[in-house]
């Protein structure tokens, strides 16, 4: 057994090909656990081919930390679904990944260059991603409006705006509402579906709130649910992202 670092959780990175690559050195334990995940969330929604995580010099302190790993997977499932493969030189290390079921949800590979190589030959999907940072006011919900006009257009994906306008600007609304962060908008489309994605720096996690009582008015998010085909909410270690996805099937 590989004596237990004593030095704090180090994650370093580089792009190999489209593929982001992160490299992970320390301790796996209860203080390190989230930011391991959100590190790995955050990676993934800069949109590389996919994000490979050298683990090789990480130990973990107990082996149901390794179900980090998992969860982040989980977080990325719908959206951005960003492929993600662990790589580990350690042979007791893989096995202990694999006696964790790790192995049945994310694959692990021995070198960077296997799970880089088996990622050139996945096949690739072509989406069309646009971007924008936001005014942190009332002028956000507005500018948001415009910048979904904008690329929706160009995308030839103008039945979409009218529900994907609800979603942007009940996402944004929240943001300007509820935090004091400046929101970012990230716009994707697969030629189907169109993804509203809204960051800010806020880490609580929006939810839905039940109302009872006559003439009670839709909260934001429950118009998100609404017109949306999914939606979801990812931490990242500055903040979080509120996404939905619209199409075809709830076209306003």
């Amino acid at each position: 057994m590989r004596p237990e670092p004593r030095s704090p959780l180090q994650i370093g990175e580089c792009t190999v090909t489209g593929v982001q690559v992160l490299v992970m050195s320390g301790v796996l334990d209860s203080t390190t656990y989230l930011p391991v995940r959100d590190r790995i969330i955050k990676a993934a929604l800069d949109h590389p081919a996919a994000v490979v995580v050298d683990i090789t010099e990480l130990v973990a302190a107990q082996e149901s930390a390794w179900s980090v790993f998992t969860s982040a997977r989980w977080h990325l499932a719908t959206w951005p679904e960003i492929p993600v493969a662990l790589v580990s030189a350690d042979e007791a290390e893989r096995h202990a990944l694999a006696r964790n079921a790790i192995t049945r949800y994310l694959p692990v590979y021995d070198t960077v260059e296997a799970a880089v190589s088996a990622s050139e030959s996945a096949p690739q999907r072509v989406r069309r991603r646009a971007r924008t940072d936001l005014p942190a006011d009332t002028a956000a919900v507005r500018v948001a409006r415009s910048f979904v006009v904008e690329w929706l257009t160009a995308w030839s994906h103008a039945e979409l705006i009218p529900a994907a306008s609800v979603v942007v600007t009940a996402l944004v609304g929240n943001v300007v509402r509820h935090t004091d962060s400046t929101p970012r908008l990230r716009l994707e489309s697969d030629g189907v579906k169109v993804t509203v994605a809204v960051e800010d720096a806020d880490r609580s996690h929006p939810a839905l709130q039940e109302q009872v009582g006559g003439d009670v008015r839709p909260t934001g998010l429950q118009m998100v649910v609404a017109t949306s085909l999914a939606w979801g909410t990812s931490p990242l270690p500055d903040g979080k992202v509120v996404w939905a996805v619209v199409g075809p099937e709830k076209r306003l």
